[in-house]
């Protein structure tokens, strides 16, 4: 075995949502367990955890019998009670799913059935009950209802986390990020040279994980896509709704469409874009700009567009628009009766959403993806409504992939 600076029974790398409630469920399964994880940023959820919308999704989006079915309908329980428990932000405003013509409808119908086979409480209503729960929310004859779609503070709750985990002995190595892998051994190097050895090696590295993965034979077929993802906000005083509206989304794509968003601190938020990025932290002009990077992915999205997979032109078209800010907002004014379009006059943090795609048939993958052996494994695909399944889908993934009884 190789020298090493560390050593624990597991070693996480990555400390967004997925590392910090794989941590937090192996310390429910054996408490006794050490565990160190480690960071390239200073702190936890930097990228898209810390990004997120911080909806909490109720899980009628997603086909019958998926991981995600099953995750967000648990995660979305499980979060709220960590909330509870915690005394952290939650806002409780619901969600109504609109159609704007005769085909969303038939999309709606087939949403109220997913989540009725799912167990997930939602209700179709019509016009004049959605009147009296969202008077400004506007729609094709029905509307789908979900009483326990809510928002959180994504920020505030992978802080409270993280509190969980040092007091329960966890250690967090900041601003360490994995390098490479030691010859054959369960040893990872960072970037500054410490060498860190455990029984089981966890992958969570958000938009590296396929190239961590890779180190360790796995990742074979898959390859990460980045999607940019901006929200603007509204700035004026006044509520113009009251819970999150959301349009009826292209069932053959993973985005949800522009829609409103409250969130926790009841600021409102329309968006967001999914405009394909150029390298993996592509978030604001040339900052963190790789060339490496930019050189696979252009390549990769340029055959997407070639190939015309999952209809990938008229998704970038439609992206693109949405730079401009006033095509962005009639998109969302399109929900709604009536609301000022001046009001959103700033743009968010942006995100980046880190889209596997299975590289043998060009297509984005929907579910989750984990890949294993005895000493790691590698979360490939935990993109949204990841936040939202967390706890859910991290109990499965300890359960399953790391201490199997």
């Amino acid at each position: 075995m190789a020298n090493y600076n560390y050593y624990s029974d597991y070693l996480i790398i990555g400390s967004g949502i997925i590392g910090l409630t794989i941590a937090y469920a192996l310390k429910e399964k054996i408490p006794t367990a050490s565990i160190n994880i480690i960071e390239k940023e200073d702190d936890v959820a930097q990228h898209s955890s810390g990004r997120n919308s911080g909806v909490l999704h109720s899980g009628f989006y997603y086909s019958e019998h998926s991981l995600k079915a099953k995750f967000t309908k648990d995660g979305n329980r499980l979060m709220q009670e960590y909330c509870a428990k915690h005394n952290l932000k939650i806002n409780k405003c619901g969600k109504v799913v609109v159609a704007k013509n005769k085909k969303d409808h038939k999309a709606l119908l087939e949403l109220e059935k997913r989540g009725k086979a799912n167990q997930i409480e939602v209700t179709l209503i019509d016009d004049v009950q959605l009147k009296k729960i969202e008077p400004n929310a506007k729609t094709y004859q029905h509307a789908l209802f979900s009483p326990t779609t809510a928002s959180i503070d994504p920020i505030e709750i992978c802080q409270a986390i993280k509190r969980d985990l040092l007091s329960k002995g966890v250690n967090f190595f900041f601003n360490n990020a994995y390098f490479k892998r030691q010859n054959e051994d369960n040893v990872i190097i960072t970037n500054k040279n410490l060498s860190f050895c455990s029984k089981k090696i966890i992958n969570c590295a958000g938009l590296y994980a396929d190239k961590v993965a890779a180190d360790f034979g796995h990742s074979q077929h898959y390859t990460i896509i980045p999607f940019k993802g901006i929200y603007l906000k509204y700035s004026k005083s006044d509520m113009p709704i009251k819970m999150n509206i959301y349009p009826v989304p292209n069932l053959k794509n993973p985005f949800l469409g522009v829609h409103y968003t409250i969130t926790a601190d009841k600021t409102i938020k329309i968006g967001p874009t999914a405009i394909p990025a150029f390298w993996r932290e592509n978030y604001q002009g040339f900052k963190n700009f790789n060339f490496k990077e930019l050189r696979v992915i252009l390549l990769n999205e340029i055959l997407l567009f070639i190939f015309n997979s999952f209809n990938f032109r008229s998704l970038v078209f439609e992206e693109v628009k949405k730079y401009n800010r006033f095509y962005f907002i009639s998109l969302a004014k399109k929900l709604v009766h009536k609301i000022d379009g001046r009001g959103f006059d700033h743009w968010s943090t942006p995100g980046i959403r880190a889209q596997l795609m299975d590289t043998r048939t060009r297509e984005l993958v929907q579910d989750f993806v984990v890949e294993s052996d005895a000493t790691s494994v590698h979360i490939l695909n935990a993109v949204s409504p990841a936040f939202t399944c967390s706890f859910a889908f991290s109990r499965w993934v300890v359960d399953n992939y790391i201490v199997i009884e």
